[in-house]
């Protein structure tokens, strides 16, 4: 079931405006240069973006919207797919620049300087088990269910006042074993390289991911006063290296005889 409720279609037009706006307002296009697209002819990037932000808010994929005659996009489904699996594109770094802009150009001129503000960490199932050849993809437990499943631990990082909440970057984490799988890739090839921009990381611990977005979004020009996260990142080598970057830590600590 979708957490969003479908919207009819006289609707469209407003949400395109509403896109638009915002490609405008945060200067989204030039944050894609930035990140590594290109295109030297056909349908224009914008039109082909605004589409897949627009087509989060109707109940039916591009190909539902084609196989019923209603799908407005303006370009085949081959189109949106090349743009999709664009291999060149830094979605990573695309996400940390977006929210980056938000933040700092619009939500910190309402933020108090007294006010507490602070990064988020947490990891949560990706579940993937209706594809069989999902490349990477291993037993995940999920705590909800108590049970297995196939797929990543995917790895959030946001940040919030404690009024708004802005998501900034995100990555799949993977298992061991499924990454040692795939170790003869070369490192060179086009599916090795692309991972790290789409936010894949295999054979990364979460606790070191972590480091690496907060360090990627301090880079970027994000600030915060915490870094928030809870009990399974709560370890002293993980906090020492947080307060080293001039943050506090908000967790609880792990009930060890090994940590006084």
């Amino acid at each position: 079931m979708s957490s969003l409720p479908s919207l009819d279609t006289k609707n469209e037009p407003k949400i395109s405006r509403s896109v638009e706006k915002v490609f405008k307002d945060y200067k989204v296009m030039e944050l894609l240069r930035r990140c590594g697209l290109r295109k030297s002819k056909g349908i224009p990037l914008w039109s082909i973006l605004s589409y897949i932000l627009s087509n989060v808010f109707p109940d039916r994929s591009m190909y539902m919207q084609q196989k019923s005659g209603k799908c407005t996009a303006g370009f085949s489904k081959n189109t949106y797919y090349r743009f999709m699996w664009n291999p060149h594109i830094n979605w990573l770094r695309f996400t940390i620049l977006l929210a980056e802009r938000i933040v700092n150009g619009h939500l910190k001129d309402l933020t108090s300087d007294q006010r507490a503000d602070c990064f988020v960490f947490d990891d949560s199932l990706y579940s993937r088990t209706g594809y069989k050849k999902t490349e990477l993809a291993a037993k995940v437990f999920d705590h909800v269910s108590m049970t297995y499943k196939k797929g990543f631990r995917m790895m959030t990082m946001g940040w919030t006042d404690g009024s708004s909440f802005v998501p900034i970057a995100s990555s799949l984490l993977s298992s061991k074993e499924r990454s040692e799988l795939s170790s003869g890739r070369p490192r060179r090839s086009t599916s090795a390289q692309s991972r790290p921009r789409g936010g894949l990381w295999p054979n990364q611990r979460g606790t070191d991911v972590v480091i690496q977005l907060l360090d990627q979004a301090l880079k970027a020009g994000l600030t915060a006063k915490y870094v928030m996260f809870d009990t399974w990142f709560s370890n002293p080598h993980q906090i020492v290296q947080i307060s080293q970057r001039g943050l506090n830590v908000i967790a609880m600590v792990k009930k060890d005889s090994k940590i006084t």
